[in-house]
């Protein structure tokens, strides 16, 4: 598979083992215009390195993701892109309520939701990504076994669409993102709320 960059960073490839640096305040999110008077709203930012491959027709595409959860909103994840205004990405993510947790963003027409799911112990777990047609599904794992839903959605795509790891730390210093055993497969799910 040919892969490229979308905002390069530094990457290191050891095995079955691919590190990704997380630049510092980079993000992929398209706010609405929301902002809040406590807390920290996210910026609209598509800066984050993106390494990816362009991939045609139905896939599953999995890695265990781990890092060291540093500052807020820290991230290693994978996502899917059509263009700057239409992607997604599932996250195994820093929140701002001080857990990890799976976490998945939905972009459409250049605008982003942000879908807390369920907190996770520890620093690392698995992520799956499934495509059937233009309907997507993400799930996590604590195990690399037993997965669990954590998003449903469509997006606008062709036959083609980007697909790789993202590195983020949006209000952070950045840092490494591991990315173990990713793989990616021409295959059709039968139940892609299962993601199998």
């Amino acid at each position: 598979m040919e892969f490229q960059w979308m905002n390069e960073s530094q990457i290191r490839k050891d095995g079955t083992r691919i590190e990704i640096l997380a630049t510092p305040q980079s993000d992929f999110f398209c706010n609405s215009g929301s902002v809040s008077e406590e807390g920290i709203t996210p910026e609209s930012l598509c800066n984050a390195p993106y390494y990816y491959t362009e991939f045609e027709g139905d896939f599953v595409m999995q890695a265990k993701v781990s890092h060291g959860f540093n500052d807020t909103y820290d991230s290693a994840s994978l996502m899917v892109m059509v263009d700057l205004q239409n992607w997604a990405k599932a996250c195994f993510e820093k929140t701002d309520f001080g857990t990890h947790a799976a976490v998945s963003v939905v972009t459409k027409r250049g605008e982003s939701d942000d879908a807390n799911g369920c907190n996770l112990e520890g620093n690392a777990a698995w992520l799956r990504v499934c495509r059937v047609d233009n309907t997507f599904s993400f799930h996590y794992s604590t195990d690399g076994e037993h997965f669990y839903m954590m998003r449903f959605f469509s997006l606008p795509v062709g036959k083609t669409v980007k697909v790789g790891m993202l590195a983020q730390a949006p209000v952070g210093n950045g840092g490494p993102r591991f990315y173990d055993d990713w793989t990616l497969e021409a295959r059709t799910v039968k139940n892609i709320r299962f993601g199998v």
